[in-house]
């Protein structure tokens, strides 16, 4: 039986929605963008205020130091640009001007991974995950679906300290009712199984519960858990998937190296070592293409997940 797609808005959307909602709410958030706000989608809160909203230009060192020092004036920033641009450009000021000092941030990488297609492999982020996990106190989020990044944008909002959003270009298949709850540190367990759990953010989450399906027509029954906050994460989550199904797959639109398998396994290594499976694109940056051939190129897809369930339940 195949899994009903239904679509909702991309994630970049619902993260600026969210930020207009929050503008009425909260007079002490201010945004900033590097000049694509049309593209990050934080037009909507400049349309809504614009005394609060200010595009620096094509400059994101300075986007990162303007954010840092409203912070220190007692706003709350959310910066928003490109995320290949966002972190890969802006390191140093991440680390000094924001992660140093913990100050309360908030910095959305729009358009990450290899979904945002044909624009090509300078423009996609891809190294992202591990970069902001790599600093000290930095909260990262990856949210799965428009209603995922709705809440997770306002429980960012209200965080102390640093967090980064991850948020994508594509239209993001519906996870999530708005009736569902999300939580900073807490994994979602959108399906449960006994034979194995595949631990998946952003677009592959959506892989992840097609992969559950082709796996159960095989006799496999296969636990999917949205781990959407990549750091910190919920070790007693995956600590349960390990000890109940006894194998973790982990599904990512991100390098290998330093993601959320890198995470995951680290996690499973120290305290439960169960058979470990990582999908993500393995040291290799992607051609330009549509989403869906990218995916399936680069082994991201549902089959190809569902193929590193059955490697990973013939190792227990």
């Amino acid at each position: 039986m195949s899994r009903q797609k239904v679509m909702g808005q991309p994630t970049r959307d619902a993260y600026g929605d969210a930020l207009a909602e929050l503008g009425k709410e909260n007079p002490s958030i201010v945004v900033v963008d590097a000049d694509v706000s049309g593209s990050t989608k934080s037009r909507a809160f400049a349309k809504a205020f614009p005394g609060r909203f200010y595009n620096v230009g094509i400059a994101e060192a300075n986007l990162i130091g303007i954010a840092a020092g409203l912070a220190s004036s007692g706003k709350i920033p959310f910066a928003s640009s490109f995320a290949a641009f966002l972190i890969c450009k802006t390191y140093d000021q991440l680390r000094m001007s924001v992660a140093n000092p913990r100050l309360n941030v908030k910095f959305c990488g729009s358009h990450s991974g290899i979904s945002l297609g044909q624009d090509g492999a300078s423009q996609m982020a891809i190294e992202d995950l591990a970069l902001t996990c790599s600093l000290p106190g930095v909260t990262v989020l990856v949210p799965s679906d428009g209603t995922a990044t709705k809440a997770l944008v306002r429980a960012a909002a209200v965080h102390d300290g640093p967090v980064y959003i991850r948020t994508s270009r594509p239209k993001s298949p519906v996870i999530y009712q708005p009736s569902n709850t999300l939580s900073i540190g807490t994994a979602n367990t959108v399906q449960d199984g006994r034979n194995a759990t595949i631990i998946a953010c952003g677009l592959l989450v959506w892989e992840a519960l097609v992969a559950a399906d082709l796996c159960a027509a095989k006799g496999l029954s296969v636990r999917v858990i949205d781990m959407h906050t990549v750091k910190p994460l919920d070790e007693a989550a995956i600590n349960r998937a390990a000890s109940e199904t006894g194998a973790i797959i982990t599904a990512e639109e991100h390098l290998l190296d330093g993601g959320l398998g890198s995470r995951v396994a680290h996690v499973v290594a120290r305290t439960r070592p169960v058979p470990v499976e990582c999908i993500g694109l393995d040291n290799t940056y992607a051609e330009s293409g549509l989403p869906e051939e990218l995916f399936e190129r680069y082994k991201l897809s549902a089959p190809h997940i569902a193929a590193a369930v059955e490697r990973a339940v013939k190792r227990k």
